[in-house]
């Protein structure tokens, strides 16, 4: 899905939308909270993602 660039990329921006709100007093804006959740769970998805391929190739490994 994402490689490990990527992924640290979106940290990156999730951080900064975070940071820029808060200083701009806009965190209760829906879209803000909206755009915040579905780059958190774009995070968390690639990271069951990566993490569940590593587990099956292992898997996949210890039985040949």
């Amino acid at each position: 899905m994402l490689n490990d660039k990527q992924s640290l990329l979106l940290c990156g921006v999730l951080i900064g939308i975070y940071f820029v709100s808060g200083v701009l007093d806009i965190l209760d804006n829906y879209a803000i909270k909206t755009l915040l959740a579905i780059i958190f769970l774009v995070i968390v998805a690639n990271l069951v993602y990566v993490n569940s391929k590593i587990h099956r190739n292992n898997e996949s490994d210890d039985n040949e």
